[in-house]
């Protein structure tokens, strides 16, 4: 087969020589430049990065899915042509289409969808606990989840939320593997887990060719995938860490497509003919945390007056210009219940006078910020906001890995950063944004409001609880907004921003999708003129 040269040297050397000669990419293959350093497996039951699951949506199906050119509708059939719910909302029936095939010629069973569940909460790695919310645990899994003929059977150990079911099986955790082929490159006991960490056995519209870690990523297209062959014969993903590195291949037509340009590279890109920019908000929420130990922060009235300090539209239109928009909910734009309220604004006036009403004229808070630039910037707009009014803050830079470990630890007082949502379900936000069950140093819990010693008051636990269980999903979406509406009069955590994608595309690349803010990048609808 021909190979599309990946041009490796010019990575090193993109920015300081001097423009070639302008190339374009072959009509039946999709070239892309992004950040994929974070890859650390391809197996659907470990991987859990950005990258690895934006390869494993094209390698894989699971029994339920998202459109990739509506990510809006919702919930749609895909290995499962349907289902049905009974047992009071506690066993849920999926019933297998008949006709697919694995990327090995096997076909595609209930047996297959079934252990590749069971597999995924026996491996017990990180992305295990979407499934393990449903009671599911390596001692039962065998029994709670089944196969029988060309049915699956799920018996739940609670009559759960439809929605929230259906949301955690199109998740990449849910992933529907090849069982014989899997088994065929097990090593001991690991299921498979260090061959597929490598290799793929699914059934999705590609199939992986190579993947060089911190390198490129090359996939082929599935011609028989059930679907529809996809147009683009080859896919290949490169590694490409810096903006203008992206932005230059883009322009010399080296690639069509570059996921991870800065404000001023897009901007660069205005008035180039040949090019647009696509824009898709992605669940990611900058978010604000305010530690319930620290004892300025602790005061209610410093929750409600650091809302106003916060220069939402100032920094949307400066810094974050085009991939942040001011979004001041837990649940980002795209997911069941999300809210459109914005009720903050920045006003140093009305945040002085609710500080002097409690008698609060001066203080120092100390805090560190990873060493993004965005991340940087944004407190240090907020340290002069709070200088306003009398509030010191005291910014130390340290590195991601030491930010979260003092994070982890609740030894941060203000937190800027990003939470990504774990699976395409409102509870993936509400249950670390708005619910601690125990409050305790000793807890060592993961959710947010733990890591910003924040007791959330017994009714909001309750509530994150019940919402799951709600069978009616108008209703459901009402816990959520209603659930939001508290939560944004009182909770010290306090989002701020809802990412958005700004990805620079040749015009002659139609259909492109990052997967918006429920799912991950598709590629098998991507079509060229």
């Amino acid at each position: 087969m021909k190979q599309f040269p990946l041009r490796a040297a010019l990575l090193a050397t993109a920015v300081c020589i001097a423009p070639i000669a302008h190339a374009e990419t072959p009509a039946d293959t999709l070239v892309v430049a992004a950040q994929i350093d974070d890859i650390i497996s391809l197996d659907p039951a470990q991987s859990f990065e950005f990258s690895g699951n934006d390869v494993d949506n094209n390698l894989y199906d699971r029994l339920v899915d998202f459109d990739p050119l509506d990510q809006n509708a919702g919930i749609k059939p895909s290995l499962a042509e349907g289902w049905e719910v009974t047992d009071g909302g506690k066993t849920i029936t999926l019933t297998m289409r008949d006709g697919v095939k694995f990327h090995s010629g096997n076909p595609v069973r209930a047996e297959d969808a079934a252990w590749s569940l069971q597999r995924a909460v026996k491996l017990n790695k990180s992305p295990a606990f979407i499934l393990n919310q449903f009671g599911f645990t390596p001692a039962n899994v065998d029994q709670m989840i089944t196969a029988d003929g060309n049915k699956i059977i799920l018996k739940l150990d609670q009559p759960y939320a439809q929605s929230f079911v259906l949301n955690c099986l199109a998740s990449n955790v849910a992933s529907v593997v090849d069982k014989e082929t899997v088994i065929a490159n097990a090593e001991g006991e690991d299921f498979g887990n260090a061959w597929l960490s490598t290799n793929d056995a699914g059934s999705g519209p590609y199939k992986l060719a190579t993947w060089r870690p911190n390198e490129a990523v090359q996939f082929t297209a599935n011609d028989e995938y059930w679907q529809g062959a996809p147009t683009m014969k080859r896919v290949i993903v490169r590694h490409v860490q810096e903006s203008s590195a992206q932005r230059l291949l883009l322009e010399q037509g080296d690639i069509d497509v570059a996921r991870n340009l800065t404000p001023t590279d897009v901007e660069g890109l205005a008035g180039n003919d040949a090019l647009t920019v696509g824009t898709e908000p992605k669940g990611r929420i900058l978010y604000m945390g305010l530690s319930q130990k620290d004892p300025i922060l602790s005061k209610p009235e410093v929750v409600e007056a650091m809302k106003y300090l916060v220069d939402y539209a100032g920094m949307e239109g400066s810094f974050l210009k085009g991939q942040w928009k001011t979004h001041q909910n837990f649940l980002p734009e795209g997911y069941l219940g999300a809210s459109e309220d914005n009720p903050w604004t920045y006003d140093i006036e009305k945040a002085s006078q609710i500080l002097t009403d409690a008698g609060i004229t001066s203080g120092t808070v100390k805090t560190v910020v990873r060493d993004i630039r965005e991340y940087i910037d944004v407190a240090q707009t907020l340290q002069g906001a709070m200088a306003q009014v009398g509030l010191t803050l005291e910014i130390q830079q340290m590195t991601g890995a030491q930010v979260l470990d003092a994070y982890r630890a609740r030894q941060v007082p203000i937190f800027i950063g990003e939470w990504g949502p774990d699976y395409a379900d409102p509870n993936t936000n509400a249950s670390t944004f708005a619910y601690n069950p125990n409050n305790a140093d000793d807890a060592k819990l993961s959710q947010l409001a733990w890591r910003n010693s924040w007791a959330v008051p017994d009714d909001m636990n309750k509530a994150t609880i019940a919402a799951t269980l709600e069978g009616d999903t108008d209703k459901r979406i009402q816990m959520y907004q209603d659930i939001q509406q508290e939560y944004r009069e009182i909770a010290p955590i306090i989002p701020l921003f809802q990412k958005i994608e700004q990805v620079g595309i040749q015009k002659n690349v139609k259909n492109w999708t990052t997967g918006g803010a429920v799912s991950s990048v598709f590629y098998r609808q991507v079509t060229k003129e």
